[in-house]
C-alpha cells in the first residue's frame, strides 16, 4: 500500500487517483500478490513433479500379476545382446554336431537341418507371443496415460481462461481498455471447447486417415 493512500485513508478523507497513477498501482499490488504466490510454491517443485511420476510408474509396475512379470522377463531378455549372442552359440554348436564327425557323436539332424527349423519356428511363436502380450499391456498403460494428460490440459485451459479474464478486468480497472479489448485477448479469454476442436481436427485430415 502506498503512503500517499495510507495517508488518505488515516485522515478519512475521499482521496482518487488519477488515470495516470492507477496502473503503477495496481501493477504494484499484483506484483506484490505475484511475489508472495511464488513464495509460498515449494522451491523443490520440480523434484516433487519427478518424485510423483516415478511413483506412479513404480505403482504400475507394482500392480503386475505373476504372468505379467513373466512376460516382461522374457520379452526383456528376447529384446537383449545376450539373447542374440546365446542362439548364434547354440546354431553353431547345433550345426557343428551335424556335420563334423565327432567319435560316439550321432548327426541326429543333418542338413538342411529340419528339426531345427522347427525348433526356431516354436520359439519363434512363443516369443511372438509373449511380446505381443507385453505391448497389449503397454498400449493399455499408454492409454491411462493419454488420458490422464488430457485431464490435465482440459483443466490447464480451464484455469489460464480464468486467468486471462480476471486480467482483462484488472486491465479495465487500471483504465487499459485498448489491451484488454483487443480481438484476439477476448477470444482467449473464452472458454474453447473440446468438440469443437477435435470436429475441426476430423475435418482437416485428409481423407483415409483415421482420429
Amino acid at each position: 500500500m502506498s503512503p500517499s493512500y495510507r495517508r488518505c485513508k488515516t485522515l478519512g478523507k475521499s482521496c482518487s487517483f488519477s488515470a495516470a497513477h492507477q496502473p503503477t498501482f495496481l501493477a504494484t499490488r499484483l506484483a506484490g500478490l505475484v511475489t508472495r504466490i511464488l513464495e509460498c510454491m515449494p522451491q523443490n517443485h520440480i523434484q516433487e513433479h519427478v518424485d510423483l511420476i516415478a511413483r506412479h510408474e513404480q505403482e504400475f509396475l507394482e500392480r503386475r500379476t505373476a504372468t505379467e512379470r513373466l512376460v516382461d522377463s522374457v520379452a526383456s531378455f528376447a529384446g537383449s545382446f545376450l539373447f542374440v549372442l546365446l542362439h548364434l552359440l547354440f546354431f553353431a554348436v547345433w550345426m557343428s554336431v551335424n556335420t563334423v564327425h565327432f567319435a560316439g557323436v550321432r548327426h541326429f539332424d543333418p542338413p538342411p537341418f529340419s528339426l531345427l527349423g522347427m525348433v526356431v519356428s516354436a520359439e519363434a511363436l512363443l516369443l511372438a507371443s509373449f511380446i505381443l502380450m507385453r505391448q497389449t499391456r503397454m498400449a493399455k498403460r499408454g492409454d491411462e496415460r493419454d488420458h490422464l494428460m488430457l485431464q490435465i490440459l482440459m483443466l490447464t485451459e480451464k484455469e489460464i481462461t480464468a486467468v486471462l479474464a480476471m486480467n482483462r478486468e484488472i486491465a479495465k480497472d487500471a483504465g487499459l481498455h485498448g489491451v484488454a479489448d483487443k480481438p484476439e485477448v477476448k477470444e482467449l479469454s473464452r472458454h474453447t471447447s473440446i468438440d469443437d476442436v477435435a470436429q475441426s481436427i476430423r475435418e482437416s485430415m485428409p481423407e483415409g486417415e483415421e482420429f
